[in-house]
């Protein structure tokens, strides 16, 4: 969920250093199209859905920090989190960050619809609802490709994620179970409950009545859609001890103002909300491969660092809980009232590298934190 709170949470105490600055502007923009981690791009041509159905022209997003070593062998993959981009990620790479690029070489991925790599919002060919639906086991196969045709990868150190990040780790980690050493997915899930398949069907649903909406060929702001679309969003991406810990009945009023203009844009780039949210719907790893829970989970061959917050009423977290408990995964364990946004109110970032340092090293462990964040 991308929302002004969120990302700021989590660029907030997620990474253990410093805060990045971000410098605006064109003369930045230009200086760097040359430096480390400017965006690039992967022209993969046609891309072949599960569903049959193809994605024309398709060009994937990504973004690189560090070096790779003469082994190959020091690799991370980051895909985007619901509604990020790679932009979104930058913070929480280099010295002293969640991912020390002087140690890895790092590859953050902007996952299908997200408006950078080729979405409803920008195809050409494809434009809005003629863009075909996508899995999110089609957001891993992109990313398999980025890593083996263009970066030319046979082995990854790590595959990790937030959120819809945690769910392609997850799906990484099942489907191409000897492509990684480690996986960590955080705030993510291997499978969509009805809880979570009623949050993202209501913000579609408030899309979609929006008069601006038009079938989502709408040109203007859909305003009255993106006020309830953020109304439902900030009531689950915490718990409702947060909420009543940060504002109080007098700054009510003031709070639902600015939730309603948290974000409004037109059916274009609605259509890129929609297409990512029918993906976590369909969700479903076990079912994917004909298997159990328990027969999909004993399947991975890496180890695992799960990251989940029991008060996550965004991503329910009992899927990925009884998944590390068939497979015997690593637990961290984030008890907190900022629920789905826990790894900014919680520093994780520290246990986390850890982890990707030596997985022995860490056990599974309970993190407490406040709503005072």
């Amino acid at each position: 969920m991308k929302t002004a709170l969120s990302v700021a949470l989590l660029i907030g105490v997620f990474c253990s250093a410093a805060k990045t600055a971000h410098a605006q502007g064109a003369a930045q923009a230009a200086k760097e199209q040359s430096a480390e981690g400017a965006q690039q791009f992967a022209a993969l041509g046609d891309l072949k859905l599960r569903s049959g159905t193809v994605i024309k022209d398709f060009q994937l997003g990504y973004r690189t920090f560090g070096q790779l070593n003469a082994a190959k062998s020091n690799a991370i993959l980051w895909p985007s989190w619901l509604g990020g981009t790679t932009q979104d990620l930058v913070q929480f790479v280099g010295p002293n960050k969640v991912v020390d690029s002087a140690k890895y070489f790092v590859v953050l991925v902007d996952a299908i619809g997200d408006g950078v790599t080729t979405s409803p919002s920008n195809s050409k060919t494809q434009p809005r609802l003629a863009f075909p639906e996508f899995a999110i086991r089609d957001m891993v196969e992109s990313e398999h490709r980025l890593a083996t045709e263009v970066l030319h990868l046979t082995h990854v150190h790590a595959v990790m994620g937030i959120s819809m990040g945690g769910m392609q780790t997850f799906e990484w980690v099942v489907a191409y179970p000897d492509f990684m050493d480690v996986g960590v997915p955080m705030a993510g899930s291997p499978q969509s409950t009805s809880y979570d398949k009623l949050l993202w069907t209501a913000e579609m649903d408030a899309l979609r009545l929006d008069p601006e909406w038009n079938g989502g060929l709408g040109t203007q702001p859909m305003t009255g859609g993106f006020a309830v679309y953020n109304e439902i969003g900030n009531m689950n991406v915490t718990s409702p001890a947060y909420r009543v810990a940060k504002t109080s009945p007098q700054d009510f009023d003031k709070f639902i103002e600015q939730t309603r203009k948290e974000l409004t844009i037109n059916a274009a780039t609605a259509c890129d909300a929609i297409r990512q949210r029918e993906a976590i719907n369909a969700l479903d790893i076990p079912g994917e491969f004909g298997e159990t829970m328990e027969q999909a989970a004993k399947s991975v061959h890496a180890k695992l660092l799960v990251v989940i917050s029991p008060e996550d009423h965004m991503v329910n977290p009992t899927p990925a809980l009884a998944f590390a408990g068939m497979m015997g995964a690593v637990v961290l364990t984030l008890e907190s009232p900022c629920g789905h946004l826990s790894l900014g109110c919680i520093s994780a970032g520290p246990i986390v590298g850890k982890f990707l340092d030596d997985p022995a090293s860490v056990q599974s462990a309970t993190l407490h934190g406040s709503a005072s964040h």
